[in-house]
Protein backbone atom coordinates (compact mmCIF):
# COMPACT_ATOMS: atom_id res chain seq x y z
CA UNK A 1 0.00 0.00 0.00
CA UNK A 2 1.01 3.65 -0.41
CA UNK A 3 1.43 6.95 1.99
CA UNK A 4 -0.95 9.61 2.03
CA UNK A 5 0.57 12.19 0.15
CA UNK A 6 -0.42 15.20 2.74
CA UNK A 7 0.32 13.01 5.93
CA UNK A 8 3.55 10.95 4.59
CA UNK A 9 3.71 8.39 7.23
CA UNK A 10 0.01 7.09 6.96
CA UNK A 11 -0.54 4.17 4.88
CA UNK A 12 -3.41 4.66 2.73
CA UNK A 13 -6.52 1.64 2.71
CA UNK A 14 -8.66 0.36 0.01
CA UNK A 15 -12.00 1.68 0.38
CA UNK A 16 -14.90 2.34 -1.93
CA UNK A 17 -15.68 5.96 -2.81
CA UNK A 18 -17.98 5.55 -5.42
CA UNK A 19 -20.05 2.96 -6.54
CA UNK A 20 -17.60 0.84 -8.62
CA UNK A 21 -14.44 3.00 -7.42
CA UNK A 22 -11.64 1.74 -5.77
CA UNK A 23 -9.46 4.67 -4.30
CA UNK A 24 -7.02 4.03 -1.67
CA UNK A 25 -8.11 6.37 1.61
CA UNK A 26 -5.90 8.22 4.43
CA UNK A 27 -8.02 7.18 7.81
CA UNK A 28 -5.78 10.28 9.59
CA UNK A 29 -7.04 13.35 6.97
CA UNK A 30 -9.90 11.43 4.97
CA UNK A 31 -7.82 12.30 1.59
CA UNK A 32 -8.54 9.85 -0.92
CA UNK A 33 -6.17 8.28 -3.89
CA UNK A 34 -7.60 7.54 -7.16
CA UNK A 35 -5.10 4.80 -8.97
CA UNK A 36 -5.14 5.58 -12.65
CA UNK A 37 -6.22 2.70 -13.36
CA UNK A 38 -9.08 2.76 -11.19
CA UNK A 39 -10.37 6.00 -12.25
CA UNK A 40 -10.26 4.75 -15.89
CA UNK A 41 -12.23 1.81 -15.21
CA UNK A 42 -14.94 3.74 -13.49
CA UNK A 43 -14.85 6.74 -15.78
CA UNK A 44 -15.95 4.78 -19.01
CA UNK A 45 -18.73 3.02 -17.21
CA UNK A 46 -20.18 6.61 -16.19
CA UNK A 47 -19.37 8.08 -20.05
CA UNK A 48 -20.90 5.15 -21.46
CA UNK A 49 -24.13 6.29 -18.91
CA UNK A 50 -23.82 9.03 -21.30
CA UNK A 51 -22.81 11.61 -18.71
CA UNK A 52 -22.10 14.76 -20.72
CA UNK A 53 -19.71 17.55 -19.41
CA UNK A 54 -21.54 20.40 -19.32
CA UNK A 55 -20.18 23.55 -17.27
CA UNK A 56 -23.97 24.39 -16.54
CA UNK A 57 -23.68 24.18 -12.59
CA UNK A 58 -21.88 27.05 -11.96
CA UNK A 59 -19.74 26.28 -8.95
CA UNK A 60 -20.03 30.30 -7.72
CA UNK A 61 -23.70 29.49 -6.93
CA UNK A 62 -23.52 26.30 -5.54
CA UNK A 63 -24.22 26.69 -1.71
CA UNK A 64 -22.75 23.50 -0.40
CA UNK A 65 -21.64 23.10 3.82
CA UNK A 66 -18.20 22.05 2.46
CA UNK A 67 -15.16 22.68 5.07
CA UNK A 68 -12.35 22.86 3.18
CA UNK A 69 -9.11 20.57 4.11
CA UNK A 70 -6.37 22.43 6.66
CA UNK A 71 -4.06 20.38 4.12
CA UNK A 72 -5.44 21.49 0.96
CA UNK A 73 -2.37 24.04 0.02
CA UNK A 74 -0.27 21.68 1.24
CA UNK A 75 2.52 20.35 -1.75
CA UNK A 76 2.11 16.60 -2.67
CA UNK A 77 3.79 13.61 -3.81
CA UNK A 78 2.01 11.67 -6.08
CA UNK A 79 1.83 7.89 -3.55
CA UNK A 80 3.00 5.75 -6.81
CA UNK A 81 5.34 7.09 -8.63
CA UNK A 82 6.45 10.28 -6.62
CA UNK A 83 5.92 13.22 -8.85
CA UNK A 84 4.63 16.91 -8.10
CA UNK A 85 0.93 17.15 -8.09
CA UNK A 86 -0.41 19.39 -9.77
CA UNK A 87 -3.43 21.31 -8.99
CA UNK A 88 -6.59 22.17 -10.22
CA UNK A 89 -9.00 25.04 -8.74
CA UNK A 90 -12.70 24.85 -7.68
CA UNK A 91 -14.53 27.64 -6.61
CA UNK A 92 -17.73 27.52 -4.48
CA UNK A 93 -19.98 30.23 -3.30
CA UNK A 94 -17.73 30.41 0.29
CA UNK A 95 -14.31 29.07 -0.45
CA UNK A 96 -12.12 27.31 -3.44
CA UNK A 97 -10.31 24.27 -3.55
CA UNK A 98 -7.54 22.59 -4.91
CA UNK A 99 -8.34 18.65 -6.74
CA UNK A 100 -4.51 17.37 -7.59
CA UNK A 101 -3.46 15.30 -10.30
CA UNK A 102 0.11 13.71 -10.82
CA UNK A 103 1.28 14.70 -14.40
CA UNK A 104 2.95 11.34 -15.33
CA UNK A 105 0.42 8.53 -14.08
CA UNK A 106 -2.66 11.00 -14.20
CA UNK A 107 -3.83 9.31 -10.42
CA UNK A 108 -6.03 12.15 -8.70
CA UNK A 109 -6.02 12.87 -5.01
CA UNK A 110 -8.99 14.57 -3.61
CA UNK A 111 -9.10 16.31 0.09
CA UNK A 112 -12.01 15.09 2.18
CA UNK A 113 -15.28 16.04 1.00
CA UNK A 114 -13.64 16.93 -2.53
CA UNK A 115 -14.44 13.93 -4.31
CA UNK A 116 -18.66 14.64 -3.12
CA UNK A 117 -18.63 17.95 -4.47
CA UNK A 118 -17.05 17.36 -7.57
CA UNK A 119 -19.60 14.47 -7.88
CA UNK A 120 -22.33 17.50 -7.49
CA UNK A 121 -20.68 19.57 -9.58
CA UNK A 122 -21.13 16.75 -11.84
CA UNK A 123 -17.61 16.12 -12.68
CA UNK A 124 -16.31 13.46 -11.47
CA UNK A 125 -16.16 11.39 -14.85
CA UNK A 126 -14.54 14.57 -16.44
CA UNK A 127 -11.51 15.25 -13.83
CA UNK A 128 -8.97 16.07 -17.08
CA UNK A 129 -11.41 19.24 -17.75
CA UNK A 130 -10.75 20.57 -14.48
CA UNK A 131 -6.66 21.03 -15.64
CA UNK A 132 -7.35 22.39 -19.05
CA UNK A 133 -7.26 26.00 -19.53
CA UNK A 134 -9.77 26.29 -21.93
CA UNK A 135 -12.37 25.18 -18.71
CA UNK A 136 -10.82 27.09 -16.29
CA UNK A 137 -11.60 29.78 -18.74
CA UNK A 138 -15.28 28.90 -19.35
CA UNK A 139 -15.42 28.97 -15.41
CA UNK A 140 -14.29 32.28 -14.69
CA UNK A 141 -16.70 33.35 -17.55
CA UNK A 142 -19.29 31.61 -15.98
CA UNK A 143 -18.44 33.11 -12.88
CA UNK A 144 -18.14 36.40 -13.98
CA UNK A 145 -21.46 36.49 -15.65
CA UNK A 146 -23.22 35.29 -12.35
CA UNK A 147 -21.20 38.47 -10.24
CA UNK A 148 -22.68 41.16 -12.71
CA UNK A 149 -26.35 39.21 -12.47
CA UNK A 150 -26.33 39.42 -8.95
CA UNK A 151 -24.43 43.38 -8.56
CA UNK A 152 -27.40 44.14 -11.18
CA UNK A 153 -30.11 42.56 -8.97
CA UNK A 154 -28.68 44.36 -5.85
CA UNK A 155 -28.37 47.85 -7.38
CA UNK A 156 -31.92 47.39 -9.19
CA UNK A 157 -33.98 45.13 -6.97
CA UNK A 158 -35.15 41.51 -8.30
CA UNK A 159 -38.25 42.97 -10.32
CA UNK A 160 -36.54 45.61 -12.25
CA UNK A 161 -33.16 42.77 -12.68
CA UNK A 162 -35.59 40.14 -13.80
CA UNK A 163 -37.72 42.54 -16.83
CA UNK A 164 -33.68 43.77 -17.93
CA UNK A 165 -32.49 40.10 -18.06
CA UNK A 166 -35.39 38.79 -20.20
CA UNK A 167 -34.88 42.08 -22.47
CA UNK A 168 -31.43 41.17 -22.69
CA UNK A 169 -32.25 37.57 -23.86
CA UNK A 170 -35.08 38.83 -25.92
CA UNK A 171 -32.61 41.33 -27.65
CA UNK A 172 -29.56 38.75 -27.89
CA UNK A 173 -31.77 36.14 -30.11
CA UNK A 174 -33.31 38.83 -32.06
CA UNK A 175 -31.43 39.59 -35.70
CA UNK A 176 -31.84 43.29 -35.44
CA UNK A 177 -31.06 43.04 -31.42
CA UNK A 178 -28.25 45.31 -31.86
CA UNK A 179 -30.64 48.21 -32.77
CA UNK A 180 -32.28 48.06 -29.75
CA UNK A 181 -29.19 47.89 -27.80
CA UNK A 182 -28.03 50.90 -29.83
CA UNK A 183 -31.70 53.03 -28.93
CA UNK A 184 -31.17 52.21 -25.13
CA UNK A 185 -27.97 53.57 -24.73
CA UNK A 186 -28.60 57.19 -26.86
CA UNK A 187 -31.45 56.76 -24.45
CA UNK A 188 -29.05 57.22 -21.55
CA UNK A 189 -26.24 59.02 -23.19
CA UNK A 190 -28.78 62.31 -22.97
Amino acid sequence: MSQCPKEGEVTLQARQLSPGLTAECCPSCGGAWIPPEHYETWKQRQIGADIPLQVTVLPITLDVPFQVSPLDNRAALCPDCKHYLVRGRINLRTSSFYVERCPNCQGVWCDQGEWDILQKLKLGAHIEHIFSGEWQAQVRALEQGEREKLATIEKLGPDLAKRLFELADLLENHPNGDFGVAYLMRRFEA
